[in-house]
């Protein structure tokens, strides 16, 4: 059974603003799933990038305050709380608090490039 601790997973800079450290995805699970997980974080102050994903994604937040923005609707979170994004949404999430916005997403069908389309 496949074990993942996050301090051991290697933490990248995601082309959208965010730091990444993808905990499970298809490509590195033995027993294959069709999600991914990944945790994010976001500097205070800043944002990610307005961007659209085919898949549906949930993020749970784990630290932090922050504002999602789905479409025209404007979502406040903080710690505890889970948002659904639909599939084809535009959308981005702001780091309101300090010093950081932690969180995981869960992405179905998992992440891929091709499937994400960056809008500005």
């Amino acid at each position: 059974m496949p074990l993942k601790k996050l301090p051991e997973v290697p933490e990248i800079e995601g082309y959208e603003g965010t730091k990444i450290r993808q905990i499970f995805h298809p490509h590195s699970t033995l027993n294959g799933i069709r999600y991914s997980l990944a945790h994010f974080s976001l500097d205070e102050g800043k944002k990610s990038k307005l961007h659209k994903m085919k898949s549906s994604e949930i993020y749970y937040i784990l630290e932090g305050k922050g504002t999602i923005h789905v479409d025209d609707e404007k979502i406040q979170v903080t710690k505890d709380d889970a948002v659904y994004i639909p599939p084809m949404s535009e959308q981005f999430i702001e780091n309101t608090d300090k010093p950081k916005l932690r969180f995981l997403c869960i992405v179905d069908p998992a992440w891929r490039r091709e499937d994400e389309e960056l809008l500005e």
